[in-house]
């Protein structure tokens, strides 16, 4: 590689399903910008969050640590912003840094962002049009839309700067984040009838009563923020559910839409600065988002549309275009990947592998990842109802452990309910239709998976929940 140490870009967004990337095959959209990093790079087919909500994959991308170690567990559990960081390891070797958009990990002392040479953020989840930002000098409303505002303003910082040191800018968005409100340019995309998933009417006739709890039917838990207009009268609960998955598609889809000509404009940016070649460039989503997929919106669960996370990334002059990377990584695993581009030490705090050895001639691989760890906190939250579970993923086979026990977190409900668990064979199934984890046929895949949990949770310094300590649920 170089000896000039790459600038890095992080474009992140909000619950950017990768089936709605037409680089991963979708059958929804196009976004030929995204699309276009990975033509130049590499497109990561099996990418996964450890913790599928937006807070929590955000402290990991950027600490390196999992949910447990970081201690941002739920959407209420607030950064400690002095804590290690890929961003504090840059800046301490010469990097310029800078954070502009969705921070959504605190505010307040203490809690906003720590490390960086500037930064300017949306407050919590923040607005879609004349967005409040906040940096050292105070709250302010900025007119327009916030996905290119966010842009706007990452590209100014980097302008500004002086000197030869090489600098680092995190451009998070919010889009396409509930309630999906489009600019003015891309209000009347979508207006064709988007196709629906195959499992839209899923029974959830082999998974448990904590996958069955969730609130987030499309048919049912949608409200009148999301959907802008109300259903038309005389539509049968059926026909009302697909007009609704038809209302949510398009405003979602047109939300991506921005993003992505943002994306080009980062990408002909970098060009014009002729830094296109030198500049790690990554596109990532903090998790993914069911698309209508079992009839759900939103995310939480392990299944496979919620844990899978985009991610395309590109570095010319280090990286060989057009690859695509089918080996397990998670968004614990960015650290001390951007770390080692850039030839800067990690700190000893940091979890996961290295993933630049993979794509990057001339740095050294690490033995691939067997499977990966994941846990949900936030137990019965008051908006979704969704389980506090952990599980874990191998190239064929997940198991999922739902201990239904909020543990007294903030952001959890107050209810617990009896433990249940779940096995999936995604090679047979790889819409994770059919839970076999009482199947005869799999009773020496179950054990196996089981002890790859355990072993999983020693290795990484989390605590298995007392039930399955206990033996409660632990064999059938």
């Amino acid at each position: 590689m170089s000896s000039k140490r790459p600038n890095i870009v992080v474009v992140l967004t909000d619950d950017h399903a990768s089936h709605a990337i037409s680089a991963y095959g979708s059958v929804v959209n196009q976004t030929p910008r995204i699309d276009e990093i990975a033509e130049n790079g590499v497109r990561f087919e099996n990418c996964f969050a450890t913790n599928a909500l937006c807070s929590p994959s955000r402290a990991s991308i950027l600490t390196g640590t999992y949910s447990h170690i970081n201690g941002v567990s739920t959407l209420v559990t607030p950064l400690d912003a002095s804590q290690p960081t890929f961003i504090s390891q840059l800046k301490a070797a010469g990097y310029r840094t800078a954070m502009v958009g969705k921070w959504h990990m605190g505010d307040g002392e203490g809690h906003n962002p720590e490390g960086f040479d500037y930064w300017d953020v949306l407050i919590e989840q923040g607005e879609y049009h004349n967005p409040n930002l906040l940096n050292e000098d105070g709250l302010r409303s900025v007119p327009g839309y916030a996905t290119d505002i966010i842009t706007d303003l990452s590209m100014e910082w980097v302008e500004s700067l002086g000197g030869d040191e090489p600098w680092c800018v995190l451009i998070w968005h919010k889009a396409p984040h509930r309630p999906w409100e489009p600019d003015e340019k891309h209000r009347d995309m979508y207006t064709d009838p988007i196709p629906v998933p195959a499992t839209f009417h899923d029974d959830y006739a082999t998974r448990t009563a904590s996958a069955r709890r969730a609130a987030m039917r499309i048919a049912e838990h949608l409200n009148m923020d999301d959907l802008k207009v109300p259903p038309p009268a005389g539509l049968s609960y059926e026909e009302e559910a697909l007009w609704k998955y038809q209302r949510y598609m398009e405003d979602y889809l047109r939300c991506v839409a921005s993003v992505d000509d943002n994306v080009g404009r980062v990408t002909d940016w970098l060009r014009e600065r002729g830094e296109f070649d030198d500049t790690l460039l990554m596109y990532c989503s903090d998790q993914g988002f069911f698309l209508g997929d079992h009839g759900w919106f939103d995310k939480r669960f392990m299944y496979e549309e919620s844990l899978r996370m985009p991610l395309v990334l590109s570095y010319p002059r280090a990286v060989p275009a057009g690859q695509v990377h089918d080996g397990i990584v998670t968004n614990v695993d960015f650290a001390r990947t951007i770390l080692e581009f850039a030839g800067v030490e990690t700190h000893e705090r940091m979890q996961g592998r290295s993933f630049a050895g993979d794509i990057a001639t001339e740095i050294e691989a690490l033995p691939a990842a067997e499977g990966m760890y994941y846990r949900y906190w936030e137990h019965d939250d008051i908006f979704h109802n969704a389980p506090a579970h952990y599980g874990y993923r191998s190239d064929r086979y997940k198991i999922i452990y739902y201990y239904n026990d909020g543990l007294g977190i903030p952001g959890t409900g107050p209810f617990t309910y009896p433990a249940e668990w779940e096995l999936f064979d995604l090679q047979e199934d790889p819409d994770e239709l059919n839970n076999v984890f009482h199947d005869p046929a799999y009773v020496s895949i179950r054990e196996d998976m089981i002890a790859r949990l355990a072993a999983a949770q020693r290795e990484l310094g989390d605590t298995p929940h007392p039930s399955q300590e206990l033996g409660s649920g632990t064999r059938p």
